[in-house]
């Protein structure tokens, strides 16, 4: 009896990735050949007579970590027969970064396969073909580029062939070639320059129209874009009177990971951890509404009025003073207790995540990554810096990973350095005079050992005895009493 080939459930994630890339590594080898040393690409040169222009209509097909292999298999026949050039990632690896936008620009996500027709003619029937080829296979959406067909993976736009480099405004820019030959900035924001017609125009396939939701919002600011989506500070008018809002996207296919998670995924797994949450009275943004549009899913969150803890530490001159960073540590240490006896852990304990009020109020934000404790996720979830050495051994529930970030945090606030338990430098040595006490809590917090570390719980008790200890009025009395 034969024996049962594996589902994918089974297949561990390490053992998709290595087949996934053994395979797109054969295929690179046939169709990609050309792989210039220190490039991220991989190239198919075209036909040696071929005469390419210096610009023209990129054709970009999007595709995700796991199907762009079946999308280089299906397309790469197509293009070698017809000896157009193309180029694609060398490795798998660089397709996850290229989606991110974190890695190579907000403006490359989803320009995995990038194909350079000759002719306008070209284009538009490369661009037909690709589409029959691809349209059951998803990718990301590419920011700025027009899109061939919905439903579809198949984006356009123009631009350079060839590196071109202008003198634009003064500094050297990328730039490309017009039709009557005048060079112009070759602008990544932009599908193409207002002189130029779109001749993709008339021969894209019929699609219905798609409804929107009757929804009163306007987006007035983007605050963070990437790969799995972007927050938005928005103003809503659902009951008439204009209110300030986040509005957090999830983007279907964003940042498509080994385990089939994307950036809708993440997202609506951050709403079922914000309602388990805001059960247990923590101090987190509420949840308005939700809704879902084009297979993206969308939160509106309460607005917090306050700035991130990063930004804060990035812009003041001086340290804080030692009750606030006591003070900061308290209310820190007091949500994680609180979230850990809910079940959950954060596993993104960071600056960035932690807004501070007015009022010096800490509000916790973005849990993208939480787990439950009794039933953790497996995948790796953190910021380099506050994560712990164990980290990428995955045998931990995320609660020690709390602790220590709680730890790696709290010494940033004292030193403004971010921790790095490789190279570990006491916090006496990056600032004087701080509370022994303190000190020992950090060290203590950020154990290369997770058994010895602190729980949140206990680092609470200890910071709130260190507040008391080290109180204005406290040792005003002791000091008269001495006296």
């Amino acid at each position: 009896m034969s024996a049962r080939r594996p589902s994918r459930r089974t297949v561990s994630f390490p053992a998709r990735a290595n087949a996934l890339e053994a395979r797109w590594q054969r295929l690179c080898a046939t169709y990609l050949p050309r792989a210039p040393q220190g490039s991220l690409w991989r190239h198919y040169d075209g036909q040696r007579r071929r005469v390419q222009p210096k610009s023209g209509w990129k054709l970009h097909v999007s595709a995700t970590v796991l199907n762009a292999p079946t999308i280089l298999k299906k397309i790469g026949p197509l293009l070698v027969q017809r000896g157009v050039p193309f180029k694609a990632p060398g490795c798998l690896q660089e397709v996850l970064k290229l989606n991110s936008g974190l890695y190579y620009g907000y403006t490359q996500v989803g320009k995995i396969f990038t194909v350079y027709p000759a002719t306008d003619r070209e284009a538009v029937a490369l661009a037909k073909k690709l589409h029959q080829l691809t349209r059951r296979l998803a990718g990301p959406t590419v920011p700025f580029d027009l899109k061939f067909a919905e439903p579809g993976n198949v984006y356009y736009r123009f631009g350079a062939y060839q590196q071109i480099e202008i003198e634009h405004q003064g500094q050297r820019a990328l730039g490309m070639c017009t039709a009557d030959g005048s060079l112009i900035p070759d602008i990544r924001e932009k599908a193409k320059p207002d002189s130029i017609a779109d001749p993709f125009e008339l021969h894209k396939p019929q699609t219905r129209s798609k409804m929107m939701p009757d929804r009163s919002m306007r987006v007035i600011r983007v605050l963070t874009q990437r790969g799995k989506g972007g927050v938005y500070e928005a103003v809503e008018y659902g009951d008439g009177i204009p209110k300030l809002c986040l509005l957090k996207e999830g983007r279907k296919n964003g940042e498509l990971a080994w385990d089939g998670r994307d950036g809708a995924w993440r997202v609506k797994h951050e709403q079922r951890v914000l309602s388990r949450l805001s059960s247990c009275d923590l101090p987190i943004p509420k949840v308005l509404d939700s809704f879902e549009l084009d297979g993206n899913y969308y939160l509106v969150i309460e607005h917090v009025n306050g700035e991130n803890l990063y930004d804060l530490l990035l812009h003041r001159r001086r340290r804080f003073d030692l009750r606030q960073v006591v003070e900061f540590g308290i209310q820190l240490a007091t949500f994680l207790s609180h979230m850990h006896s809910a079940g959950w852990s954060w596993r993104d304990c960071k600056p960035k995540n932690i807004l501070i009020t007015r009022q010096n109020r800490v509000v916790p934000i973005d849990f993208e990554g939480a787990t439950p404790i009794r039933r953790p996720d497996r995948t790796l979830w953190g910021t380099p810096g506050y994560t712990p050495p164990e980290w990428r051994t995955k045998n931990t529930t995320g609660v020690s990973e709390d602790c220590y970030a709680l730890g790696a945090l709290i010494y940033s606030l004292l030193t403004g350095r971010t921790f790095d338990h490789e190279k570990p430098v006491p916090v006496q040595k990056l600032r004087r005079n701080v509370y022994p006490e303190l000190c020992r809590l950090v060290e203590s917090l950020l154990s290369v050992d997770q058994r010895t570390r602190l729980t949140a719980a206990a680092a609470r008790i200890k910071l709130t005895a260190i507040s008391l200890k080290y109180s204005p009025k406290l040792m005003r009395a002791q000091n008269s009493k001495a006296a």
